[in-house]
Order: C-alpha cells, then structure tokens, then sequence
C-alpha cells in the first residue's frame, strides 16, 4: 500500500510518521485490498484534525476526526477507518442467504 503523510500549518516528525503507519496496519489487517492512502494532519489554534482517504479496489473509503490533541486524532481516525473497512468487507462478502423462497414452498 503506498502511503502519503502530509501535514498543514504542523511539522511532521518522525514519530508522527511512525504513528499513523503503525496505526494503518491494522486497517490492513481487517482489509487487504488497499491500493493507497492519504492521510492528512491539520492544527488550526487548538483544533487537531486528521483526515484520511483510502483508495482500496472498488470503493474510497474517507474519515476524519478532531480532537485536543493529534494523537487523539489519529486514534479516532483509525478506529473509523477499521469500522468502515470492516463494514465494506462484510458486504462484499455477504451474498444474502439462499435468495427469495416461493410461497408454496413454504406451505409445504
């Protein structure tokens, strides 16, 4: 998965860096089908903002948190991503039973 960090108006050091990839894993965990991801992080005065957007085969997949801090942030833009990554796996996995039975079959 190619990964892009950027950061507005906030320097990104490397333990940021570390952070989201680390944090990333586990949506690729649940969901191996991601082609890329952009991730970015945005202070305005108090306000910490990080945002994402994961290209994966078939859908894009977009989450974004705010928080007092941007470590808050990045946890509760992961756990929205791994909600949505769950939630589209299980629908593309799931076929809906065997399909609509007939009402004389169910008499029966």
């Amino acid at each position: 998965m190619n990964l892009n960090i950027s950061g507005h108006h906030v320097e990104l050091t490397d333990a940021m860096r570390d952070f989201v990839t680390q944090k990333l894993s586990r949506v690729e965990r649940h969901f191996d089908h991601l082609i890329d991801a952009e991730v970015v992080l945005t202070v305005e005065k108090i306000r910490h903002k990080a945002e994402a957007t994961l290209h994966a085969s078939g859908k894009n997949l977009h989450a974004e948190a705010v928080a007092d801090d941007m470590y808050k942030a990045i946890d509760q833009l992961i756990d929205k991503l791994d909600r949505q990554t769950r939630r589209f796996k299980e629908r593309v996995t799931n076929h809906h039973g065997k399909g609509p039975q007939r009402i004389a079959e169910m008499l029966q």
